[in-house]
């Protein structure tokens, strides 16, 4: 196997990053800046815990989130390599690794039980928007030295994340694909790995131009969240990655979300979907977000097995 780095922008990329981290702002798409508003959240998030723990509810939230499954499925893709049928990517999205303490111990076990090809982590490594990078350090190191893909670990990262937790996972051994993509080659055939960089609330055009000009062939698509889909397909992905919705993470029986966070379709808040000649997969993701707590939602880790279509 080798990997190709195509972008080496990295240093540039950093610079643009932390400094719409200091803005606070989202930075969307389509062009728009907005102020996040956290007041309203936060607040919201309060009376939602609160009445979660006057109905003694809270507890099984927490229980329910450290429930772990692996959810392992075939995708056929129009295009894929001989060489790279049967091949098993282990997807997991929005760790939010620093939530719980009893977490990082969980998914290790379960993770590190997988026989996978490759591991792709889609973004979200750390509970809260704000706060030092090194959070997540201990809860990756475990991780990773649980896992045992034969290509290796390629990660992105999200809108919880910061550009400091770059070097911090790579040197844990974890490909850090930041508006680029890596080919990856068994026997002569060619499958690539584009990753771009949170687009929820860092979008910039390097991240439209990796999805636009990444080699020809099959393109499997790391992205944190839904809303780069249309353009994605647009551009030749086969199969996009994806998560940030969590689910829903709080559903209403039969696992219908109420809030998913996202712009984009609410057919793209879980699961496999398709748009246009592009599949796509949503992750309900490993972790849980602003409140440590699930319901009709269980926690995932996806086991992806790619055939030829």
């Amino acid at each position: 196997m080798t990997a190709t780095r195509l972008s080496p922008h990295r240093d540039r990329w950093a610079v643009s990053r932390a400094r719409m981290e200091a803005g606070d702002e989202k930075h969307m798409p389509d062009g728009r800046r907005r102020k996040r508003m956290w007041l309203p959240f936060k607040l919201a998030l309060g009376a939602f815990a609160l009445g979660l723990r006057l109905t003694g509810l809270y507890a099984r939230g927490v229980r329910n989130a450290l429930d772990i499954r692996l959810n392992a499925f075939e995708v056929a893709l129009p295009g894929l390599p001989d060489a790279f049928d049967g091949y098993r990517i282990l997807h997991l999205a929005d760790l939010h690794i620093d939530a719980l303490d009893a977490f990082p111990a969980r998914l290790a076990a379960l993770a590190g039980s997988v026989d996978c090809d490759l591991c792709a982590l889609t973004g979200d490594y750390r509970f809260r928007v704000h706060g030092p990078a090194d959070s997540v350090g201990p809860g990756m190191r475990m991780l990773t030295a649980a896992l045992r893909p034969r290509d290796g670990v390629f990660a992105i990262l999200g809108n919880h994340d910061c550009a400091g937790m770059a070097p911090l996972f790579e040197s844990l051994g974890i490909r850090m694909l930041v508006n680029e993509t890596a080919t990856l080659t068994r026997g002569g055939e060619a499958l690539h790995l584009t990753g771009i960089d949170d687009v929820h609330y860092y979008w910039s055009e390097d991240a439209s131009s990796a999805l636009r000009h990444a080699p020809p062939g099959c393109r499997v698509a790391l992205v944190h969240s839904p809303e780069m889909a249309e353009e994605a397909a647009a551009s030749g992905v086969s199969l996009y990655l994806t998560g940030h919705t969590h689910g829903g993470q709080v559903c209403l029986p039969g696992g219908l979300p109420v809030i998913t966070h996202s712009r984009g379709r609410r057919r793209f808040a879980a699961g496999l979907w398709r748009e246009g000649g592009m599949l796509g997969y949503t992750s309900r993701g490993a972790g849980v977000s602003g409140l440590p707590v699930r319901f009709n939602c269980p926690s995932e880790a996806a086991l992806i097995t790619l055939r030829r279509a």
